[in-house]
Formats: C-alpha cells, sequence, structure tokens
C-alpha cells in the first residue's frame, strides 16, 4: 500500500474554464469537440458513407454534409475493418470530388494492419503509440463488431472496451467515432435500438442513428451537453449508371422535409359537415364530430360572431353570403 497514491481532488471553483475562444464543437450541431459516441444504424443505411462525410469535412475544413460548420479543421484516422483500403480510398474520393474538396491534400490517414482488436493489450498500445504520433482531431473506428471478440451483450466486457476508447479520447484530445450496428425496429428512440449491451448508448457525448424510411434515410442526432436539433432526412446521391473506371461524385445530400400535414381545426371541421349535411342541432353535430361539449360551443360562438354560422330553430347553418 506504501506506492500507492491518493486520488487527486480540487474545488470546482478552481477548475479551469472553457476559453472563450475554445470550440465546443468539432462539426456544429453533430459532433462535440474531443467527443466520443456512436454512429448507429441497421445493415445497409450508409453508416459508413456518414462516417467518411464527418471525416472528410474535419479533415478538409468544408461544411459537413453541405451544411454544419467546421470551426477547427484537423487530421483524421480512419480503420474499416471491413473494407480493404483501395474501396475506402475511392469513396473518400468520391466524396471529396462531390464536396469539392481537393483530394490530393486530404488530411485523412488510414490504418492500413489488417486487423486491429480493441480487447487485446498489445492492439491498444499500438492504437495509443499511433495517437500520440498522429495527433488526430478525429479517430474514426468502423465497425465495432470487427474491432473485438468480446460478447457485445456482455456489459462488462463492452463497458471495458468503451472506457479504454474514453481515455484514449481525453489523453489525445481526439474525438472518437464508432461505427455500430442496430436492429431494424428502432422503435420510437433509436439509441435503444444499438445492438448488444445498453452501454453504448449511455457512453455517446454525441451520437448519430441512421434509420431507413421507405426510399429516404433519416438521421436522428443526440448530445449529452448541448440540445439536439430536429431529425433530418439524407438520400445517398450517386450516378444511376456509373462508368466501370472512371470517378464519380457521391455524397449524401440533406433532404429538405415538408411540414407534416395539420390537423383540421374545429372550425373547418364544423364549417365542412355543416356545408354537406345543412341544418343541424348541436346534440347531432357533437356527436358528428366526436368532441367536447364546451368545446364545440365555443367554436360555434366563434363562428357566429366572425359572421359564418347562423342558428336556426332546426339547428346551426351556414350563413348566407351577403
Amino acid at each position: 500500500m506504501a506506492d500507492v497514491a491518493q486520488l487527486r481532488v480540487t474545488r470546482a471553483a478552481q477548475i479551469r474554464k472553457q476559453p472563450q475562444d475554445e470550440q465546443p464543437w468539432l462539426v456544429e450541431s453533430l459532433w462535440g469537440s474531443g467527443a466520443v459516441g456512436i454512429i448507429g444504424g441497421a445493415p445497409k443505411t450508409c453508416k459508413t458513407w456518414l462516417a467518411l462525410e464527418i471525416a472528410v469535412a474535419v479533415a478538409s475544413g468544408l461544411p459537413c454534409l453541405g451544411r454544419f460548420r467546421v470551426p477547427c479543421p484537423g487530421p483524421v484516422l480512419l480503420f474499416t475493418a471491413e473494407d480493404p483500403p483501395h474501396q475506402v480510398r475511392r469513396r473518400i474520393e468520391s466524396l471529396s470530388l462531390a464536396r469539392n474538396a481537393d483530394f490530393p491534400s486530404l488530411d485523412v490517414r488510414l490504418i492500413v494492419e489488417t486487423s486491429l482488436r480493441l480487447d487485446r493489450t498489445q492492439d491498444l498500445q499500438r492504437l495509443r503509440l499511433t495517437l500520440a504520433n498522429h495527433q488526430p482531431k478525429l479517430l474514426v473506428l468502423d465497425p465495432y463488431v470487427r474491432l473485438q471478440s468480446a460478447d457485445e451483450n456482455d456489459a462488462r466486457q463492452v463497458s471495458a472496451i468503451l472506457s479504454d476508447l474514453r481515455e484514449l479520447s481525453r489523453t489525445f484530445h481526439t474525438a472518437v467515432a464508432l461505427v455500430h450496428h442496430a436492429r431494424k425496429n428502432a422503435g420510437r428512440n433509436p439509441g435503444q435500438a444499438l445492438r448488444g449491451s445498453g452501454d453504448f448508448w449511455a457512453w455517446g457525448d454525441s451520437n448519430l442513428y441512421i434509420t431507413r424510411s421507405h426510399d429516404s434515410l433519416q438521421l436522428t442526432i443526440e448530445h449529452r451537453a448541448a440540445p439536439a436539433p430536429p431529425p433530418l432526412s439524407l438520400q445517398l446521391l450517386a450516378p444511376d449508371d456509373p462508368p466501370d473506371q472512371e470517378l464519380s461524385p457521391i455524397c449524401l445530400q440533406l433532404q429538405e422535409q415538408s411540414a407534416p400535414p395539420t390537423s383540421p381545426s374545429l372550425q373547418q371541421r364544423i364549417l365542412v359537415y355543416l356545408r354537406d349535411a345543412g341544418s343541424t342541432p348541436h346534440r347531432t353535430l357533437r356527436a358528428a364530430l366526436r368532441v367536447r361539449a364546451s368545446n364545440l360551443s365555443d367554436a360555434l360562438r366563434e363562428l357566429e360572431t366572425d359572421g359564418r354560422l347562423t342558428r336556426t330553430p332546426l339547428g346551426w347553418t351556414l350563413a348566407s353570403a351577403p
């Protein structure tokens, strides 16, 4: 016990404030500066494309997805366990072409080892040395299932791996984006659809979830320390019939979402019903529209005051045009 030091402790007021010139965002509204988190989604929902979009934006300083500003660009370190380096290069080059980024000078660095296992002490130490040497703004690991041999349903094993990644993030001041699979039926909260232990959802400072809805993709954003923006609609834009050898621009495109149809107001429903049915007593009108008597009375009085309805011995009817 003589060699064991006590834990370091300081008063809250003595903690250094965040400098005003220190950026809280790596990518505004999408990913916090130095944040760890998940890019999650079911198979074939463009998770890797989204991770590469973020990588190209951070490395180039150009807006991510054409919209989200990158305040402090810098190098990106990337390991894709399922795709060979030449395929990753082609994807990044296609994205660069679509985003008008200079691909030859783009500082996205690929780890080209055949495997990287986060649950192996030697591999974790090699990753630590690599981060120390390259000092990336962002580390992208894709996907989790190929980066370890632990049971993803075992909270203890998962927690150990995620804790190591957070420690690396804090030590080297780098953000970490971990691509992870989700079940197809996400339900209301896509974070709960991530495969395996609930630690994945709880771990993230910034989480991005992609779900498929018919022909479009929906991007849901979560932050631990900032409000979440509304969901976004995405579409992968690629040539319908690309040439065999020529490089084509490919990117994820934000789609403008049309406003959801609004339900007609009670006043509108009353006017439509009376137009078709003619004079109608209060009781019959209430039964037909299935509303509370007090709400119906208030709406009828408002329409009467506006000169749009008239009360007759047979009930309520549309006012005659002057």
